[in-house]
């Protein structure tokens, strides 16, 4: 079985581009081989600046000779169909054969298909894989047709056996495949000539091409933190820019410079953001956190060491660091004359959404909410409501403007410089938090506040104008803010009404389009009296006031906000493996939105399913609640009354009254103190009296009279379960 080694060689490939290459190159190579008859063992495939490198190891040599027997018309057929099946198959009438079928007698017919050379197969597959490779962004160069990320220079592809290589014979628009590559563009120029992936690779090393990416990766990070090591320093890990760099080099060589006094004072997260950004370096700090050196690869060994690199280094990485002392100096001028508010004038001309009005209007939203949720997670509302707003006021610093990956950390910085309260800086850091599923959640109750109210007032007014989610699109990163409202909420175990937050916040949004948009507001009115037919006009507090209430009564919101949130709490428990129906099962007719509650609420019910009381007494639930059902359905009556004792004729009817008479009270006591785990304990009583009563009672009785009690007591059980849980909402 032969191995099979393709090269595609070229000017330098985005480092950003390269692994998805690499992985493209294998896939559609070897789908296109499988799919052409060929079976392979193993396939890997590589990515360097300069070449994309497959290698297919024990690839069959030929494709399989296929044989496929074909059934045609009756021998009595129309000549037209006679004609039609010997045009589909290829073959003449003489190469035909005559069957006996039970429809008489039939035309038959053999074809068989050669199979062909690997090399064969290999040349067509690659020929289509090189025409219509899928790189992001492609070239023409010269005056050739062919596209390629950028200039193609030439194609490596051979087939090794025992015997020895051979060249794939491919020419694709004047390339032709040959044996040949060329090694380090600086260190080891010309062309040699390669028998197998082992030659190739060792070749390339010998040449200053190392040709795995995680290997230059591994080399750059060990010699860059024994450099650091050496001199009492750490490099600051960033695996990001550790696998751009590494496809950036072919031959790493890793140098280490240092830093202008002046810029040493500068904010670690600006050094490390700007040298990251414009120069690909890699920051190096002391102990106690202030970054003083940097770490750059070359992609060349030089007769100084990398003395000139460095010097033209210092030189570039001097010019952008004095640009960002000077944002730096400046925004902290400006918030030393007016505030961190003064800082955040500006923002009165950002537009945040062009219906959701600006970021000013938008803080004043947040702060508003702010101090509303403050009590609720214990904060200090004042300090809340400062908080919410100069949170976003780095928004309009330079040096955001410049590194908008910084919001929120520098305004930490300049709410501390303006020697506000470390709450209320920490805030301005935090409330952004968190971004995604594994991303820490703040702790302090001022952060929270100030998160929650920035991702209510965003959930809420693009609900407002009808900006849902819909499918796989959530261009807002909606369900992300529900997210972060749930575990923000869980986290802290704040109690709140989501309700009444998001009446609140509709207001807020509602009063700021009418004083906005008057023709925006129109169509609001307009879309309300469509979906609900009920005219109203918001031109007052008392018309918004009226139009929020309607609003939630009605289906004038596409998806409800709320239902929104409970389809979120389901994908967040999903990893505690929390049923889906579980929590529909715990989610009451009117939910506040009391997120903390209904977990509370459905861990207990989970727990209790779980065990074995749980599984019984659901099954006894379930089979109660059918015959009630069924016996509803056939008398045309509701078994509403409530069952009397002195009615009870079997032991295990009457233990059941007693079992019943003593659960109730434990459960609404349990219930009430929000005690779910003692409710479903109190519950579980139930189990061997329910049991009993099923085993030894016949519920429809002669007696008319007894078996409308049973059915009754049945009933009471039914709504004694439901004052848990919407039992019926459980599957199976």
């Amino acid at each position: 079985m032969p191995d099979l080694l393709i090269e595609l060689f070229s000017e330098e490939i985005p480092a950003r581009m390269q692994g998805k290459a690499s992985d493209d190159l294998r896939r559609l190579m070897t789908d296109g081989l499988v799919e052409a008859g060929l079976t392979y063992a193993g396939a890997a495939a590589f990515a360097t600046p300069r070449r994309l490198t497959l290698a297919v190891e024990g690839l069959t040599a030929e494709s399989p000779t296929l044989r496929e027997e074909r059934k045609g018309p009756r021998v009595d057929a129309p000549e037209k169909a006679l004609e039609g099946f010997l045009r589909s198959t290829g073959l003449a009438k003489d190469q035909l054969e005559i069957r006996d079928d039970k429809k008489g007698q039939v035309y038959f017919a053999t074809m068989e298909k050669p199979g062909r050379p690997a090399a064969a197969i290999v040349a067509e597959v690659l020929e289509q894989t090189v025409r219509n490779f899928p790189w992001p962004k492609s070239m023409r160069w010269g005056s050739g047709a062919l596209r390629w990320v950028r200039p193609l220079q030439s194609i490596l592809a051979i087939l090794t056996t025992e015997e020895g290589a051979e060249v794939v014979p491919l020419t694709i628009d004047g390339f032709t495949a040959g044996d040949t590559t060329e090694g380090h563009r600086f260190m080891a120029p010309g062309r040699f000539a390669v028998t197998s992936f082992e030659d190739y690779a060792a070749k390339l090393k010998r040449a200053h091409v190392i040709l795995d990416p995680e290997e230059r990766a591994e080399a750059i990070w060990s010699e860059a933190t024994n450099m650091a090591f050496a001199q009492g320093l750490e490099v600051v890990e960033d695996k990001g820019l550790l696998a751009e760099v590494a496809g950036l080099v072919e031959w790493p060589v890793v140098l280490m410079g240092g830093i202008g006094a002046d810029f040493l004072d500068l904010p670690p997260e600006v050094l490390q953001t700007s040298m990251k950004e414009h120069q690909k370096f890699f920051s190096v700090r002391e102990p106690s956190g202030r970054i003083v050196k940097y770490v750059t690869v070359a992609n060349r060994e030089t007769a100084d060491n990398g003395a000139t690199i460095l010097a033209g280094n210092g030189k570039v990485l001097a010019a952008r660091l004095a640009d960002a002392k000077f944002f730096w100096e400046n925004d902290l001028r400006t918030v030393r004359e007016k505030g961190l508010e003064g800082m955040a004038a500006p923002l009165a001309n950002v537009t945040f959404h062009n219906k959701l009005g600006s970021q000013a209007e938008r803080i004043e939203r947040i702060a508003a909410l702010a101090r509303e949720i403050a009590p609720l997670v214990g904060a200090d509302a004042d300090q809340a409501e400062q908080a919410a707003r100069i949170a976003k006021a780095d928004l309009a610093s330079e040096m955001v403007y410049e590194f908008p990956e910084l919001q929120g950390l520098m305004g930490r910085y300049y709410a501390e410089a303006a020697e506000l309260p470390q709450p209320v800086a920490n805030a301005a850091e935090q409330h952004y938090s968190p971004l995604g599923p594994s991303d820490d959640v703040p702790t302090e109750p001022v952060s929270v506040v100030v998160a929650l109210a920035d991702k209510i007032d965003t959930l809420t007014g693009f609900w407002i104008i009808s900006e849902q989610p819909t499918g796989s699109k959530d261009p807002y990163a909606l369900r992300r803010a529900a997210l972060g409202v749930i575990r923000l909420s869980l986290e802290s175990n704040s109690r709140l009404s989501l309700s009444a937050l998001f009446n609140n916040a509709d207001w807020a949004h509602l009063m700021q389009i009418g004083d906005r948009n008057n023709e925006m507001m129109a169509q609001l009115e307009e879309d309300f009296y469509r979906k609900t037919g009920f005219p109203i006009e918001i031109d007052s507090d008392h018309g918004v006031d009226e139009f929020i209430a309607r609003l939630n009564a009605s289906d004038v919101r596409p998806h409800d906000l709320l239902s929104f949130f409970a389809d979120r709490l389901k994908v967040h428990l999903r990893s505690e493996g929390i049923r889906h129906d579980v929590i529909d099962a715990c989610l009451p007719e009117n939910w506040d939105g009391d997120i903390v509650l209904l977990v509370k609420r459905v861990r207990a019910l989970q727990a209790f399913l779980d065990s074995e009381d749980g599984a019984n007494l659901l099954a006894a639930y379930t089979r109660a609640s059918n015959i009630v059902r069924a016996e509803e359905a056939k008398d045309g009556v509701e078994y509403t009354l409530d069952p009397k004792p002195e009615l009870a004729e079997t032991d295990s009817e009457k233990a059941l009254f007693t079992a019943l008479d003593a659960a109730e009270p434990k459960i609404a006591a349990a219930l009430e103190a929000e005690d779910f785990e003692g409710a479903m304990s109190a519950l579980a009583g139930l189990r061997g009296p329910l049991d009993t009563f099923f085993e030894e009672t016949l519920i429809n009785a002669e007696n008319a009279l007894v078996r409308r009690n049973r059915l009754c007591l049945l009933n009471r059980i039914r709504g004694l379960f439901a004052r848990i849980a919407e039992f019926g909402r459980l599957e199976g």
